[in-house]
């Protein structure tokens, strides 16, 4: 029971962050990160069930923008491209207040090439699933206050914030932007 709610209380904190709400920060360090190549596709994204509908271009533009957006900020001296496929998608309408109220949600694959060492980072695509922000409340779903354009904007911005993260914990883990030296964090002392 405790598990439970532990993880569904990491999914509202998550859902509840903003995935711009730092863009006027100075990035989270990155080392040598600078996004040349920004790719991405939504042949295969699925909607799901009751969700309004957006189109496949749509999807990989909305994702597109957020990602530049979020990433176009760093200004490393080597170059790195993702390639994102947009995997699923629900856009929330509008539901019952108190007994119904829809969260919208992207799914997306992400591959991180190095383009000196012209190979992937992940062999395997890196799964990311995010949640719509709750600026709405737990009652209101935004199908009734935003767009479909509004909520495909807010999940994407998400998404960009969530890959951000990655990359921050894949550097820290792996030194995959500083030269594959891993980043001690700030509670360990780094090795001289």
């Amino acid at each position: 029971m405790i598990r439970v709610l532990a993880v569904l209380m990491t999914v509202a904190t998550l859902a509840a962050c903003n995935g711009a709400s730092d863009l006027g920060d100075a990035p989270t360090p990155l080392g040598d990160f600078n996004l040349h190549h920004n790719i991405v596709v939504a042949p295969k994204a699925q909607k799901g069930p009751l969700s309004r509908e957006v189109s496949k271009d749509e999807l990989a533009a909305a994702v597109q923008a957020a990602t530049a957006e979020r990433f176009d900020r760093y200004d490393g001296e080597r170059f790195y491209h993702f390639g994102i496929s947009v995997e699923g998608y629900v856009l929330a309408q509008p539901g019952v207040p108190l007994v119904f109220a829809p969260k919208s949600i992207l799914i997306l694959n992400l591959t991180v090439w190095d383009d000196a060492k012209n190979k992937k980072l992940n062999p395997e695509p890196h799964q990311i699933t995010v949640f719509e922000s709750l600026d709405q409340g737990p009652v209101v779903g935004s199908g009734y206050t935003k767009s479909a354009e509004e909520q495909l904007k807010n999940l994407s911005q998400n998404a960009a914030k969530s890959i951000e993260n990655y990359l921050v914990k894949q550097n820290r883990e792996e030194g995959w932007f500083n030269g594959g030296r891993a980043v001690a964090s700030p509670s360990e002392p780094e090795d001289k």
